[in-house]
């Protein structure tokens, strides 16, 4: 779950490491216009949030790629999506964006109607507007030889998005059931290895609509005053299972649910996910799934590490974010693994450093492994959290540049985009996240990491059926 409501600060913190190419803002730009204005002839839109409105400098544009350049003036951390014309659909969002502070979406948009919108404080529907994208008179056709390496990327992330939701569903209805009947330790050891294939695919949950990854992922801090009672999924259930002392629940005494109640939750967990299922089984998910979703959903599985797990904060209670963290890395690398032939024609320099920056991540996880286990995060001392988000942020800068260079529709080399800065986005990314080492904690690498339909990519998983030792004992 990417929402955090963590306090601006906390989140300007961790903010350098943000992979859509965080920048200070410029101090000369002029404001953007308001939701009226006119049309973008080159498919770059400048967006300026506030606390109150979202003023874009043009709500027309012609299909093609599409750069939104998201500039936060307000006091409040904020998010942009680009929405379909029901204004639920996410086609695709840039999170967390601090005060102060740049960040650019890039996304391929065919001609139709959209709706954009801005989400100050990250919560609630946000300001929306229309957008509409027109017909490209001028559109040159994509190479013969990326179209299909194109097709194929869009194939095998389908069947890989197929596989490891399958996977999900078989592994959640074991741990529900176990739940319900009340067998906790036997749950507790479930509970990371179901979650390890949801954390591999999450983009996709919160692109069906705005309630599914809501439903399934919510964290408590997630819900709005007074919304406690609609709380459902994973982490109503950690908390359950690992059942917090009065110091860390508000200063309140912890109520387990009784029977009735956990046989509840239990059954609207395999319900959701029966949903999610049925959903990526559909043939609409594989006629819709385009490139740039597979790169934008990299990109967003890395925020995931960014904003909730060097932080601790998604696994508030079991100490499992470790966890969570290999299958975002697990899930981004297979997303990069199928665009990668494409990458390499077009930019052969960024696709080398993306690698390197892939592998030096995963030998620092590796490092916190007991065997198949990892250690529990809450045992990392501040030097190992810093030392981790520095490995992310330094993946997190090459990766911004991903999707801009696959879905240039030219077919030629883009390799003389600007150089990396991730250098100084990783070291003013560590202060922050060492404010919080030791606030969480984790368990095993383990899992497949669906390299299914021809993907190449492993991620550097094990089997999945190795032993869940560390979650069940992790509190």
């Amino acid at each position: 779950m990417r929402k955090s409501l963590v306090s601006a600060g906390a989140l300007l913190s961790v903010s350098a490491i943000l992979l859509t190419g965080c920048t200070d803002n410029p101090k000369n730009n002029a404001s953007s216009s308001n939701s009226s204005g006119g049309t973008s002839n080159d498919g770059n839109i400048s967006v300026t949030s506030t606390d109150t409105a979202c003023k874009l400098s043009a709500t027309e544009t012609k299909a093609g790629k599409v750069t939104f350049k998201v500039k936060n003036e307000g006091t409040k951390v904020t998010e942009f999506y680009v929405l379909g014309s029901d204004g639920l659909r996410i086609i695709s969002e840039v999170e967390n964006i601090g005060p102060n502070l740049t960040r650019e979406l890039v996304v391929d948009l065919p001609e139709g109607s959209y709706k954009t919108a801005c989400k100050p404080g990250m919560v609630g529907d946000g300001i929306q507007g229309d957008f509409k994208v027109t017909k490209n008179e001028n559109a040159k056709p994509v190479a013969e030889d990326i179209q299909k390496l194109r097709d194929t990327a869009s194939t095998q992330y389908a069947s890989y998005v197929k596989d490891q939701v399958e996977s999900l569903q078989t592994k959640t209805e074991e741990f529900a059931k176990l739940y319900a009947e009340g067998k906790t330790e036997e749950a507790k050891a479930k509970y990371a290895l179901a979650r390890l294939h949801y954390e591999r695919i999450e983009p996709v949950a919160e692109k069906y609509g705005t309630s599914l990854d809501q439903n399934l992922d919510a964290r408590e801090a997630d819900l709005q005053e007074g919304k406690i009672s609609e709380w459902s999924g994973w982490h109503k259930i950690e908390k359950d299972l690992w059942q917090p002392k009065a110091d860390k629940n508000d200063g309140k005494e912890y109520t387990p649910l009784t029977q009735d109640e956990r046989k509840k939750v239990a059954d609207q967990l395999v319900k959701d996910t029966k949903e999610l299922y049925d959903h990526v089984h559909s043939e609409k998910f594989a006629q819709e799934l385009k490139v740039d979703d597979i790169t934008n959903g990299a990109k967003e599985l890395l925020d995931e590490i960014v904003h909730t797990k060097t932080t601790g904060e998604e696994e508030n209670w079991s100490h499992t974010d470790l966890y969570d963290f290999q299958g975002n890395i697990d899930g981004a690398k297979v997303a990069y693994e199928n665009v990668r032939p494409i990458l390499e024609k077009k930019n052969g320099k960024l696709s080398k450093n993306i690698e390197s920056k892939f592998a030096a991540v995963q030998t620092l996880l590796d490092k916190h492994k007991s065997g198949d286990d990892f250690k529990s995060y809450k045992e990392l001392s501040e030097a190992e959290v810093r030392e981790l988000s520095d490995a992310v942020g330094a993946l997190a800068e090459p990766l911004s540049e991903l999707t801009a260079a696959v879905v240039d529709e030219t077919g030629n080399d883009t390799s003389t985009e600007k150089e990396s800065a991730g250098a100084s986005a990783s070291a003013s990314a560590s202060a922050g996240a060492s404010n919080s080492a030791g606030a969480s904690g984790s368990a095993s690498a383990t899992g497949s990491s669906g390299a299914s339909a021809g993907s190449s990519a492993s991620a550097g998983s094990t089997s999945d059926d190795s032993s869940a030792s560390a979650a069940g004992s992790a509190q």
